[in-house]
């Protein structure tokens, strides 16, 4: 696709941008497996200390200036590498981002200091008002210039780089003129942003919508996925009775998944892998098997490369 009749974002060298995304190479986190923290785990995780690679934890819930929340983060931090990830900048909304809402943002990290901040491929909120919701964009050539613009905007309040999340979609715009994988591509190749990849969402939207999942992942950018995310999804039919998956977060990784998630890592090499469960929440030692599980396949990738490198 072609880029130089739209091109929002300064990709030289000394740009800020680049600055940020550079200076945010060194703090990555482990190539291990980690689960998502909720506040019912934090005195069992504190306590037992299973073998994880890191923590992440959502945004929006610790935007608060002090309390337990906080107190518990810090000393989990102490142990576990963390990734602080964001569901309410909408990134992939044509408004401006809220500037108190990124301050806060700014806040928060800078109290915590994350190895890593990732956000999502979509937009949540419109004239003022916040939907609690992850809703999908048009991807047009005008609003991958507004979303371009967006995460040059956050990186250089942030002084860092951010993941950008692929989406779990349920319906596709009629006027979208670029596909998925082209337009998140080409997001990362203007901004210096990296991504997240959502094993779950790319089996969900795929399904949803008729396409290949394998060739969705051929299509991205491999070689810049920060962190992988697995969870659960429902399944559902929509009006015309046709099969329709729901990302919900509420039970665990399907067995597709994982088949997906072991086809993307010979793509990605080992990358950071988090479990996550939103609703549903099952005990400490079930999310930390699955981690396992997930942990076993990320070795299995790492004596891959050393046996072709040796």
């Amino acid at each position: 696709m072609k880029t130089d009749a739209v091109d929002p974002v300064d990709l030289s060298a000394a740009s800020p941008t680049r600055r940020a995304a550079r200076s945010a190479q060194s703090a990555e986190l482990p190539r291990a497996c980690g689960i998502g923290l909720k506040p019912e785990h934090f005195r069992e995780l504190l306590d037992t200390r299973p073998a994880l690679g890191f923590v992440e934890v959502h945004a929006e819930n610790y935007m608060v200036p002090g309390g337990p929340y906080h107190h518990y983060l810090s000393r989990v931090h102490e142990h576990y590498a963390l990734s602080i990830h964001g569901v309410g900048l909408s990134i992939g909304g044509d408004a401006p981002l809220d500037e108190a809402h990124l301050q806060r943002l700014v806040e928060l990290l800078d109290r915590h200091r994350p190895e890593r901040f990732s956000e999502h491929l979509a937009w949540s909120s419109h004239g003022g008002h916040f939907f609690n919701d992850l809703l999908p964009l048009p991807y047009t050539e005008a609003r991958l210039q507004r979303v371009c613009e967006h995460v040059d905007q956050v990186q250089r309040r942030l002084n860092r780089q951010i993941l950008l999340e692929n989406p779990a979609t349920y319906v596709q715009f009629a006027d979208s003129a670029i596909p998925e994988t082209e337009f998140l591509s080409e997001v990362i190749a203007r901004t210096g942003c990296g991504l997240l990849l959502d094993v779950n969402n790319v089996y969900v939207s795929c399904i949803n919508h008729g396409l290949n999942s394998r060739d969705y992942i051929r299509a991205l950018p491999c070689d810049r996925v920060g962190e992988i995310h697995l969870a659960g999804f429902t399944r559902d039919r929509d009006a015309a009775g046709a099969p329709l998956l729901i990302d919900s977060h509420g039970s665990p990784v399907a067995d597709a998944v994982w088949q997906l998630y072991e086809f993307a890592l010979d793509l990605t090499g080992p990358v950071a892998t988090l479990i996550e469960r939103d609703n549903n929440l099952p005990p400490l030692p079930m999310l930390v098997a699955e981690a396992l599980q997930a942990q076993t396949l990320l070795e299995r990738q790492h004596s891959a490369e050393r046996e072709a490198t040796s």
